[in-house]
């Protein structure tokens, strides 16, 4: 009798895939802080893409080369089988003249024919089954056996813990007449793939190894890359810092017809167009600054004689009617806030050109203080806190122009008592003078050091004295602060020993 297996009755055999993929874990990267400049943003970015790349070329290769070996394996056994089904003799179904059925000693015979290296063989005859060793018809799988009764199928099944071919067939007789008849036999052939599951597992090291030596180059790629796109970007930030320190002549070489060529080309035309703003600016202001110092120079010899003039006017308003005696106070009051504001205009230009100087001495700070009292007819008007013997390094007249806008200021704009007080500290000479009156509104505290401004509507003043002062005050290397007080307000001046 000749056997042939259910290949030849079916075309050819579906492939299936032999094994999974081991997961690939998922990228998580923690993003700290410290990385999210544009350098390490360039360098995650390229590693996520190597990590992509890597791992797909990786899984690809390994899917592909993990179809061939298995596909080929599977071949081999289904072959295997069925040239091995086709040389059998043993008479099975219908029984022709002569025959006798099949024996234990010739199933056995047959499995043994059929087993391959490391193998097993179940055959199921009718109501028959014949297991191999521990390998029974319970290990086929269900889908499996039902197939496998009218064609040849396979399967992988982990079993035991390891990975099987199962190759499942029916067993046909041919007849005298050359047709097939179905004999009641089917053949489960367990082929072992510990082999190729060995090959699968070293192919895996190589590559990991092709992986990580692909990251390395991406990394290094990345460095490269950021070094190279940052160090233009580096030195459009340190031209910025430059022009923003004042260097308004810093320009950049433009390389290349990139965007960060063009980038560089627009930052040179913002630059110049900076620096051509500011000149012009600049030459603007030193000609206001100019013009209003030869404005003063020149109205200080007329207001010289009107001051003169002004001796005899006084004189004469007594002995004037009310009428009259008032125009002439009223004009004497104009002409010395006239004469004020030409000597600040004058002083606030020496501060510009940067002509102004310091000629230090050592004086008693309590007799210059009552000196400026004194000569603007304040001695009654102001309370002096001063320690006796107390003396300091510096200019007097600047000093004294100092407490001069501070008390005048206190006496105009708040209300008595008000109070000078000064003493040493390690740090230098503090001066303090406070009045007792309403006291500047929040709103103008930041700006009363500012030129011509007036907080509210505080008076008649040209807004130049706590300017003047100030500038003093810096000129000895000192401050002057103020803040509110309840009630009044607190000046403090502050200066450095020299």
């Amino acid at each position: 009798m000749k056997l042939l297996s259910a290949a030849k009755l079916l075309p050819a055999l579906k492939l299936f895939p032999a094994m999974r993929l081991l997961p690939t874990a998922k990228l998580r990267p923690t993003v700290k802080r410290a990385y999210t400049g544009l350098r390490g943003r360039l360098v995650i970015t390229f590693t996520l893409i190597a990590v992509a790349a890597s791992s797909l070329v990786a899984g690809i290769g390994y899917e592909l080369v993990k179809r061939n070996v298995i596909n080929r394996a599977e071949q081999v056994a289904v072959g295997d089988v069925r040239d091995i089904l086709e040389g059998t003799r043993v008479p099975l179904g219908t029984l022709w003249p002569g025959d006798s059925p099949p024996t234990n000693e010739e199933i056995g015979a047959l499995q043994k024919s059929l087993r391959p290296q490391g193998g097993r063989v179940v055959v199921r005859y009718e109501e028959y089954l014949y297991p191999d060793g521990d390998f029974s018809v319970r290990d086929v799988p269900s889908d499996l056996g039902a197939r496998a009764t009218r064609r040849l199928v396979s399967k992988r099944q982990v079993i035991h813990g390891a990975m099987w071919l199962i190759i499942g067939t029916p067993v046909w007789r041919i007849e005298p007449i050359h047709t097939a008849q179905p004999t009641g036999m089917s053949v489960f052939v367990f082929v072992p793939l510990a082999d190729e599951e060995r090959l699968l597992i070293g192919l895996r090291q190589p590559l990991a190894a092709a992986g990580a030596i692909m990251l390395v180059i991406a990394l290094a790629l990345g460095l490269v890359s950021a070094q190279r796109v940052l160090l233009p970007v580096r030195r459009l930030g340190s031209a910025a810092r430059a022009l923003g320190a004042g260097h308004l002549d810093t320009r950049l070489p433009v390389h290349g017809q990139d965007e960060l060529a063009e980038l560089t080309a627009t930052f040179n035309d913002t630059a110049a167009a900076l620096e051509k703003s500011v000149s012009e600016l600049r030459a603007l202001e030193a000609m206001s600054r100019r013009f209003v110092a030869d404005v003063s120079h020149e109205l200080r010899t007329p207001l010289t004689a009107m001051t003169a003039v002004t001796d005899m006017l006084s004189e004469e308003a007594e002995r004037l009617p009310d009428e009259p005696a008032a125009a002439v106070r009223l004009v004497l009051r104009e002409i010395e806030r006239l004469r004020t504001l030409v000597e600040q205009l004058i002083e606030a230009s020496r501060f510009d050109s940067g002509t102004a100087r310091l000629n230090v001495d050592t004086v008693h700070i309590v007799d210059v203080i009552w000196d400026c009292l004194e000569v603007r007819g304040w001695s009654d008007q102001v309370r002096v806190n001063v320690p006796q013997g107390l003396t300091f390094s510096l200019d007097p007249r600047r000093f004294d122009v100092i407490v001069a806008n501070l008390v005048g200021n206190a006496l105009r704009h708040g209300e008595p008592p008000v109070i000078v007080t000064a003493r040493s500290t390690p740090d230098g000479l503090e001066v303090k003078v406070r009045d007792h009156g309403k006291g500047i509104p929040e709103k103008d505290l930041p700006h009363v050091f500012n030129r011509f401004y007036k907080a509210g509507a505080r008076g008649d003043g040209s807004g130049l004295g706590l300017s003047i002062a100030r500038a003093n005050a810096q000129l000895h290397g000192g401050t002057i602060s103020v803040r509110p007080e309840r009630p009044g307000s607190l000046f403090t001046v502050w200066l450095p020993p020299s």
